[in-house]
């Protein structure tokens, strides 16, 4: 499977709920991500078939390496470019947004060029 952009928003959704509780089930990923039970069930198999997620017996969701890999560098695009657009007098919930929307698809390159020219300013 070829991660998509939902793909990699479950599994920044998981690292994210990873740096505030211990333990992660399914229903914690549907209350973080506000999709129906049967959507998240049906992608939480295809990553942990792809080799992005684990889940042992007592249901506890956890990244592999490779999943682990692929949120955190979603999450950092996330945060990084939620700063920037908050330093350039976006309003905090439209920023949030924006960055939300555009960080699956932005090339390495141009969010390199977006984080000088945050240092920068």
């Amino acid at each position: 499977m070829t991660l998509l952009e939902s793909g990699e928003n479950y599994l920044e959704a998981i690292l994210i709920l990873s740096h505030k509780q211990s333990e992660i089930h399914a229903i914690d990923v549907v209350n973080h991500l506000g999709f129906s039970k049967p959507s998240v069930s049906i992608m939480l198999k295809k990553l942990k078939d792809d080799d992005y997620i684990h889940i042992d017996c007592n249901s506890h969701i956890y990244l592999t390496n490779k999943g682990k890999d692929i949120a955190e560098k979603i999450y950092e695009r996330h945060t990084k470019l939620t700063d920037f657009f908050k330093k350039i007098g976006v309003n905090a919930q439209i920023a949030e947004e924006d960055a939300c929307k555009i960080e699956h698809d932005l090339s390495d390159e141009t969010f390199n060029a977006i984080i000088e020219l945050y240092k920068k300013i």
